[in-house]
């Protein structure tokens, strides 16, 4: 359990209410912890939180009435543990004597595992003289919602029970408006000199030379006694559960890149870390600390860029939507037949009603996007027995994206939110202020996206290839229902003298012609011809979107234009690595290599560790980007990002069902001369792929096992 970790680069003397950056993050399951660099939980974002409601929400380790000294402090690389290492400031006298600063070396180690923290503190003494220690313990618990914690605010509240004590242990319990009893508890494996309901004090004799340790443990419900044994056998699970979800899939390495390597260890681990498995089978949450939970929208992205290594992913992210798809209609839930989930909460106020998000599907995009990825899915692995089990899902999807999604009868998907407490905006720019047009004037409704448009021509596309693979006889319909959105594209977002597409259409057909990122998203989906896919490609390269860091999700110049903002001119890691796609879809690569080394360059200021956004100021020479305050981090679409742009550059694409891998015109980012993909599995059989560069090209060289045929081109 003594594996290295990554060290924070803030220092003692720095403010407490830095952005989320700064803060360390652990998960399991539906419990994630989020806590300063010294490890305490004070204030914000910070707390343990269990299915949306925060059981912890205070917890403060203070030596001498001081906070330590912080040497260093950061997470494994397996993302399982937490460590802080202090040191005292000079502490009060004791019996005559004080102990000077720099004597004690303190650690703080913790996990969570089975919806409960595991904590040992851990200290030494260095000193010439024997000790007496004071250390103690703030802790509160208040059990507010994720949706109070980020700002909405309630005009009523549960009840807060007085706490109880035993000795070594406090209770907490909440009796909520929804009529739920919440608990949790602390615990302490030795009995504090003082214990209250808010503070627990301990003085120790530590002699020179020596260690002792003190173990806490909090979660749900009741505690046992922390101990050694507890503390390492728990430890041991949550390693053992990391390891089998970060060994699921194929592995990709850079060879003598070492750094690069770090980045794709990070990233690889940070999909592990927020993917949870559920019944229906591994799905990737959102992002911590806001979006912990399954989104529809970003468990079917992050599933996509991780087809081509993990389909599992894949499969767990599509049962589980299946499993949740709506039967009836509903304006609260905004809900109809056949429509996708855009996600489920936990909390009090979702199940009270106070925020529609209990079970919510105000998202126009994902019952797209489901039925597209099923395709994808089918293609990548053969499994048609899962196609087969989803069928009547992926046609009741297809019906609502007819019936409903269309709500005008004009061929495009468009929304417009069924209650005013809905979202606003149901793409994936969700924010009120994302779409408007030229002038910077808002839509009115209902609303067709441009890059929803490109999902639907995938989904129609899919369900054709998909009812040829079944015998579906509704094949040939489904393909001319995906020709005829694309000229309807073609035709209706078009802007010839910009050369390039509007973002949206509004409820009088009329275009929104702001240029963003959205387009990125259609040539993902190989909606556009080739000679407007050049165009588009070309201009998504120009500095109006390129900062350096990424591509903005708004051109430069644009009414709203905002380099801080969440959607109007930040850089998403996804969203670039979507558009980097779409263009290798169209035959280019040095771009996509050229973006890749960009967005690598970014992920290297934020500890390899990409977060859900950050701002699109230009990139300066010696400068880091700079970070949006409030970003998820970690985030399962801006993790997998890196693996989507590798499948692009390396111009990889596998069918399963003709047993084939075909490399297309293969180039490698700057710096990286050799990268190995090893045990990609393709139906029965398994291939290696080695790339290496060679005489100014990039040649592959694939070891086979199983009857996989491999088609090099370009």
């Amino acid at each position: 359990m003594d594996d290295a970790y990554s060290i924070q680069t803030t220092t003692a003397d720095e403010g407490e209410h830095d952005g989320l950056e700064t803060l360390t993050t652990l998960k399991d399951r539906d419990a994630f912890l989020v806590a300063d660099p010294w490890g305490d939980v004070k204030d914000g974002a910070h707390g343990l939180f269990d299915r949306d409601t925060r059981l912890l929400s205070r917890f403060v380790l203070t030596v001498g009435r001081a906070r330590p000294s912080r040497l260093s402090s950061g997470v494994t690389r397996d993302n399982v543990f937490f460590a802080c290492h202090s040191t005292n400031r000079p502490l009060p006298p004791m019996g005559g004597r004080s102990a000077p600063a720099g004597v004690l070396h303190l650690e703080r180690r913790r996990f969570l595992w089975d919806r409960r923290l595991f904590e040992r503190v851990r200290v030494v003494n260095h000193g010439t003289e024997d000790i007496l220690l004071p250390l103690a313990f703030e802790f509160g618990a208040d059990f507010a919602d994720i949706f109070q914690v980020r700002g909405t605010p309630r005009a009523q509240h549960g009840r807060i029970h007085p706490p109880t004590t035993d000795g070594r242990r406090v209770a907490f319990r909440y009796t909520g408006l929804d009529g739920v009893d919440r608990s949790s508890c602390i615990a302490f494996s030795e009995p504090p000199a003082r214990l209250t309901a808010e503070r627990a004090e301990f003085m120790f004799s530590l002699p020179r030379g020596r260690r002792l340790d003190l173990y806490v443990e909090c979660g749900i419900d009741a505690c046992a006694a922390p101990d050694e044994d507890r503390f390492r056998w728990n430890g041991v699970q949550a390693r053992l559960a990391m390891r089998r979800r970060m060994r699921r899939g194929a592995s990709v390495r850079g060879r003598r890149s070492p750094r690069f390597n770090d980045w794709l260890t990070q990233s690889r681990t940070d999909v592990a870390l927020l993917t949870t498995d559920l019944p229906t089978g591994p799905y990737p949450y959102a992002g911590v600390p806001w979006f912990s939970t399954p989104f529809g929208r970003d468990g079917i992205i992050t599933a996509w860029q991780m087809l081509w290594i993990d389909p599992s992913l894949a499969k767990g992210v599509l049962t589980y939507l299946a499993a949740r798809q709506a039967t009836g209609t509903d304006a609260f839930m905004d809900s109809a037949p056949g429509k996708i989930m855009h996600e489920t909460r936990g909390g009090e106020m979702s199940a009270l009603g106070e925020v529609p998000f209990g079970l919510y599907y105000g998202g126009v995009d994902t019952t797209c996007l489901f039925i597209a990825l099923a395709g994808a899915y089918a293609r990548r692995t053969g499994d048609l027995a899962t196609v087969r089990d989803l069928w009547p899902h992926l046609i009741a999807a297809a019906d609502w994206m007819r019936d409903h999604g269309d709500s005008n009868g004009d061929g495009l998907i468009d929304y417009a939110r069924a209650a005013e407490t809905g979202l606003s905006n149901q793409g994936w720019k969700d924010s009120e202020d994302s779409i408007f047009d030229s002038q910077g004037r808002f839509p009115k409704g209902p609303v067709a996206l441009l890059e929803v448009q490109g999902y639907a021509f995938a989904a129609w596309r899919a369900l054709a290839d998909l009812g040829g693979l079944l015998g579906d006889e509704r094949r040939a319909e489904w393909a001319a229902r995906a020709e005829a959105v694309r000229a309807l594209v073609e035709d209706r977002f078009w802007i010839e003298e910009q050369g390039f597409y509007a973002i949206a259409l509004d409820g009088d057909g009329r275009r929104m012609e702001a240029i963003g990122s959205n387009a990125g998203h259609l040539l993902f989906c190989g909606l556009p011809s080739r000679e407007r896919a050049r165009r588009v490609t070309r201009r998504l390269l120009t500095a109006e979107f390129r900062s350096g860091w990424g591509l903005r999700t708004l051109a430069k110049g644009q009414p709203r234009f905002n380099p801080m903002s969440y959607h109007n001119g930040s850089v998403w890691p996804h969203d670039t690595a979507m558009a980097a796609a779409g263009m290798a879809r169209y035959g280019e690569r040095r771009a996509v290599a050229m973006l890749l080394d960009e967005i690598y360059g970014a992920a290297t200021h934020f500890h390899l560790r990409l977060p859900e956004l950050f701002c699109g100021f230009v990139r300066e020479t010696g400068e880091p980007p700079i970070a949006y305050p409030v970003a998820c981090l970690p985030q399962a679409w801006a993790a997998g990002s890196v693996f989507l742009m590798l499948q692009a550059v390396l111009g990889v694409s596998i069918d399963a069902i003709e047993g084939l891998v075909e490399v297309a015109a293969p180039t490698l980012p700057a710096g990286l001369e050799r990268l190995s993909v090893t045990g990609l599995q393709v139906g029965d059989g398994v291939i290696d792929l080695n790339f290496q560069r060679l005489d100014g090209h990039v040649a592959v060289m694939p070891r086979e096992r199983g009857g996989v045929s491999l088609r090099v081109t370009g």
